[in-house]
C-alpha cells in the first residue's frame, strides 16, 4: 500500500472496504477494494473468482477495469486497484426532484447490457447486478463487483441467498438455488423502471414477491421463458397494488 496515499473511504461492504487513493509515482486517482479476509497465499488470491473473472473479461469499455492486485504475504491482507469512477447508479439519482430523462437511461442501459452480453459470452454472470454496483464517469457505464459472479455453465443448486434482497429473480426467491445466468437479465430489466419511476419500497417488493408464489406457486428447477413472462406479466400487475398497501 505505500504505493498510494490513501484520501478518504468511499464505501463498505460485507467483505470488504472501498478507499479513494492516489498514485504516488503516477499521481493517478485510484478505487482500492481492501479485502476483510486474510488470504494463506498467493495462489488462493489468484484463484479468487472476482480476480480470475475480470482478468477474462478485460478489457471492455462497460467492465471496470482491474489495474492491480496488492496481496501482503506476511499479513494475508489483499487489495485490488480499480480506476476511480465518479459515482454510482444509486448516487446518480438518489434525492433527484426529477427522475433521469428517458434518453440518458436507454443510453446508460444499452452500455449496461453490453457489459452482461460480454459476460455472458465469455461463460460468467454476475448475480448481483444493482444500482450501487453500476458505476458512471460522465456519460460511460461500468459494471463492477464481480465478488458473487459465477461460471456461466456450473451445476446448481447455487447459494440461495445471493443477490441484494430487493433485486432478487423470482427462481432466487422461489426455487432452492436452482437458478442461472437469466437472473442478470432480470436484475438489468429493473434498472430503467428504478431510475424512470423511483426507488422501490422494500415492503412493495416483499408484497409482490408473496403475490407471485401465491398466483404462479413456485417455479421448478427449470423456469421456462412462458412461466417467467407470466410471473412478470404479474408484477406489473401486482406492482400499483403493492405501492399503496405499503403506503397505507
Amino acid at each position: 500500500m505505500h504505493k498510494y496515499r490513501l484520501i478518504r473511504k468511499l464505501g463498505e461492504g460485507t467483505f470488504s472496504e472501498v478507499l479513494k487513493a492516489q498514485s504516488v509515482q503516477t499521481g493517478q486517482y485510484v478505487a482500492i477494494k481492501c479485502m476483510k479476509s486474510h488470504f494463506d497465499s498467493i495462489e488462493q488470491v489468484q484463484n479468487l473468482r472476482e480476480i480470475k473473472a475480470l482478468q477474462r473479461l478485460s478489457p471492455h469499455p462497460h467492465i471496470i477495469q482491474l489495474i492491480e492486485v496488492l496481496y501482503d504475504e506476511p499479513t494475508g491482507r489483499l487489495a485490488l486497484v480499480f480506476e476511480l469512477m465518479e459515482m454510482n447508479f444509486y448516487e446518480a439519482i438518489k434525492g433527484r426532484p426529477n427522475y433521469l430523462p428517458e434518453q440518458r437511461v436507454k443510453h446508460y442501459m444499452y452500455q449496461l447490457l453490453k457489459a452482461i452480453e460480454h459476460m455472458h459470452r465469455n461463460g460468467i454472470f454476475h448475480r448481483d447486478i444493482k444500482p450501487e454496483n453500476i458505476l458512471l464517469m460522465g456519460d460511460t457505464v461500468k459494471l463492477a463487483d464481480l465478488g458473487s459472479c459465477r461460471g456461466l455453465y456450473s451445476k446448481p443448486p447455487f447459494t440461495e441467498y445471493i443477490s441484494t434482497r430487493w433485486y432478487r429473480a423470482p427462481e432466487c426467491l422461489l426455487t432452492d438455488g436452482y437458478y442461472g445466468y437469466k437472473m442478470d437479465i432480470w436484475d438489468a430489466d429493473l434498472q430503467p423502471r428504478r431510475t424512470l419511476h423511483g426507488f422501490p419500497d422494500p415492503q412493495a417488493q416483499f408484497l409482490q414477491g408473496v403475490e407471485r408464489a401465491r398466483l404462479v406457486g413456485a417455479p421448478s428447477h427449470e423456469l421456462d421463458h412462458s412461466r417467467a413472462l407470466r410471473l412478470y406479466q404479474i408484477s406489473l400487475i401486482i406492482e400499483p397494488y403493492a405501492s399503496s398497501c405499503s403506503g397505507s
